[in-house]
Formats: C-alpha cells, structure tokens, sequence
C-alpha cells in the first residue's frame, strides 16, 4: 500500500485519517456521488416497473438484466483493472453512468408505459459498473497504509451506507414530486463522481517489480481465491447471505400491498438497512476489530437472517424499518471483515481480478437475489418468500462454520 501523506497512527480518529489521506477523501466522494444515483435510480425503476406491470417477475428481471452483464464481463474487467490505469476505467464506467441517467430521464417524459426500454438501459449500467467495481476496490488500499486500511474500508462502508439511507428517501420525495427531476439531480450526481476520479492515486497493479512472478493470466483471481480456503469462504458466506436474505426486490410490494406507504416509505423502507450499518460502520471507522474476527463475522451473518425473518413476518411500518436497520447492522459487520482480508491477502498485481470475483459473487448477488426473490414470490407468495430466505440464511451460516473451519479460526484483520 502507498500513501503520500504522512502517516497517522492506528489509533488515529477518522477526521485526522481524512485530512491525512486525500486519496482517501477523493474516493469517498465518488462513492458517495455513485450510490446516491444508484440508489435514487433503483427507487424509481422499481416503483415504474410495478407499477406498470403489477407482477413480481417484472421485479425480478430487473436484478436478472443488471447481474448478466456482471457475469459476462466479470474476468475482462479484473483483467482491464489489473492491466491498464484504473483511474481512466473509473472515469469511462461513470461516464456511461452518467449518460445511461440522462436516457432514464428523457424516457420519464415519453408517453410510453412500455418496460422493455428500461431494461434494455439497466443492461448498459449493469455493464459500466461491471467495470468500474474492480477497479475502485483495488485503488482503495493505495490511499491509506496497511495499518489503517480496515478503518478505510469502513469509512468506505460507512459512506456507502449513508448514501444508502439520504439516496432511497430523496429519490422517492423527489419522483413523487416530478420524475424527470429525479433523473436530472442522479446525473448531475455522476458528473460529480467523474470529475472526483482525478484525485484518485494512479498506479496499474502490475507495476510492483516484486510482483513479476505472479499468475497474470486472466484466470488468476479465480485460481487464487479457489486455492485459499479462507477467501473462497469470506466470499462465498456473503454471495448466499445476499442470494438468499436479500429482500429489496419485495420492497415494492410491501409498501403497496403490505404496509400501504407509498413511494415515500418505500424510500424509508429501502434506506433503513443503512442507518443500521451507518451507525456500525461509523463506529468501525473509529475502533477497529481486534479479535475473532472469523466467529464474529458467522454471528453476524446470522443476525442479517434473523432481521430478514423478522422483516418478513412484520406488518407495522415501525417493526419493519427497525428489523431492516438492524440486518444492515449485522451486514455492515460482516462486510468490513471480509473486505479487510480478502484486500489485504491478495497482491496488488492480482487485486483487479480478485475484485471482479468478489463483485460477481457479492456485490452482483443483491441482482441475483432479486431475481430469487421475485421468482420465489410469484410462486409461493411475497411473505413467504421472505421467510424462505431469512431461514435459508441461518442454514448457510451453520453448514459454512462446519465445512470452513479457516474461517471460525481467523483472528486478526491486520497482522502484527
């Protein structure tokens, strides 16, 4: 890891971190200015597509034309990250984004009630951010030291999440009010993010001369993570967390048919796992992890399937928000622990196509999971999908400590 600036101590609070790291400061800013669009744009998409189409499977197709891309382009995109400066793959990932928003926005003034058009768009910024994934986790451990890297990436998560709480509640005020308008703030949003890549450090992950030995051949993340246990189960933990607890494609049909909040509380429906991981990732930001770090991360998981459970079964607005709030408490937990080590076990010259891996098999499962969701809601029902998943979650957790016992044993996140 390379970072200009002086370096603060461990205990540093992250204030002092932010001022000590610019790089740093430029990457939370265009992780804020990306989730906040991304986070407006999937309140609206799911409210017009419902609404339009009134089906389940419709929600479902949503996650499924945003995860292909991811699928599809998963190794030429680790690859690229891992080959060519990152910062320019940022910039033409947000640019696409960018211009992908715009489209959304001209469509919203078209008299049309058609929905294939927007899932022909979802397919193009499935596709962008394909790209640009690997490539910002991989700057990341460039902007801090290796002694305060898991206060980064908290910070990191922390920034994500609230985005994830103001994102949904903006987006829903403001489509009520004037969809056009929605789509004009997002856009404006991704012009910011791009403009905030120069700040970035520059580097390729194939510079390090001390790295020359290593696999560079575009099956290279896949055969590392197959080859450690430890990362192969941090990894695949979250990919079937996510698959199966994830509820967000449901969250439409909750707040019309369940709960009966309109557009308004599904933004409050869809922010609430924020402030839950918000609050933790905050708290992270400041006071690390120090041990058991493994065991922890397993009672967490299981917390994230307890919150689904309670989610599910719930029919008062209040209950439902706070058993959202705390499964993205349990999640923030988890994400922290598993984006610290797999970072931080994997070489820079290999961290693009590791990145594209665990963003396929976790950041790409939410798209996924919403396809499973809205399959397994047209068939058996909104509330019982749910309730499948949260249980499937607590199986998960169990068969993994039995077939993974790397991952009950790991301890610390940074090695002294």
């Amino acid at each position: 890891m390379t970072a200009n600036a002086p370096s603060p101590t461990a205990s540093t609070p992250l204030l002092h971190l932010l001022r000590a790291r610019p790089g740093l400061r430029g990457y939370l800013s265009i992780r804020a200015a990306d989730e906040l669009g991304s986070q407006m744009l999937n309140v609206a998409i799911g409210w017009y597509v419902y609404g339009v189409t009134h089906n389940p499977m419709s929600l479902a197709y949503v996650g499924l034309v945003q995860f292909v891309p991811n699928l599809l382009m998963l190794l030429i995109a680790g690859h690229a990250a891992d080959r060519f400066d990152r910062r320019k793959l940022i910039a033409l990932s947000l640019s696409v984004q960018t211009v992908c928003l715009a489209a959304f926005g001209a469509w919203s003034l078209a008299p049309s009630r058609a929905v294939a058009p927007v899932y022909l768009l979802l397919v193009l910024v499935g596709s962008a951010r394909a790209f640009s994934f690997p490539s910002m986790s991989a700057t990341l451990p460039h902007t801090v030291s290796t002694e305060e890297f898991p206060r980064a990436v908290a910070a990191a998560s922390s920034t994500f999440q609230i985005c994830s709480i103001v994102g949904p509640a903006i987006g829903g005020l403001i489509y009520t009010a004037s969809a056009p308008a929605m789509f004009a703030v997002a856009t404006c949003l991704y012009v910011l993010a791009t403009i905030q890549v120069r700040r970035l450090p520059s580097g390729r992950g194939a510079a390090n001369p001390e790295e020359a030995e290593i696999d560079k051949t575009i099956l290279g993340g896949i055969r590392y993570i197959r080859t450690n246990r430890l990362l192969l189960s941090l990894i695949s933990l979250d990919l079937f967390a996510v698959l199966l607890g994830g509820v967000t494609a449901l969250l439409p049909i909750y707040a019309r048919d369940i709960l009966s909040v309109g557009p308004s509380g599904l933004g409050l429906l869809r922010c609430a796992p924020g402030v839950g991981a918000a609050v933790v990732g905050l708290s992270l930001a400041h006071r690390t992890i120090q041990r058991r770090a493994g065991k922890l991360m397993l009672g967490c998981v299981s917390g994230f399937g307890l919150g689904t459970i309670v989610f599910a079964l719930s029919t008062h607005m209040w209950l439902s928000l706070a058993a959202l709030a705390a499964a993205g408490a349990f999640d923030m937990v988890s994400v922290v622990i598993r984006q610290t080590l797999v970072q931080l076990s994997t070489p820079d010259a290999m961290r693009g196509r590791v990145s594209a891996v665990n963003w396929a098999f976790i950041g790409a499962s939410s798209e996924l999971g919403e396809f499973e969701s809205g399959v397994t809601a047209a068939l058996f029902g909104t509330v019982p999908a749910a309730l499948i998943g949260g249980i499937g979650t607590l199986v998960v957790v169990v068969l993994w400590a039995r077939i993974f016992p790397e991952l009950r044993h790991a301890d610390r996140l940074v090695e002294r």
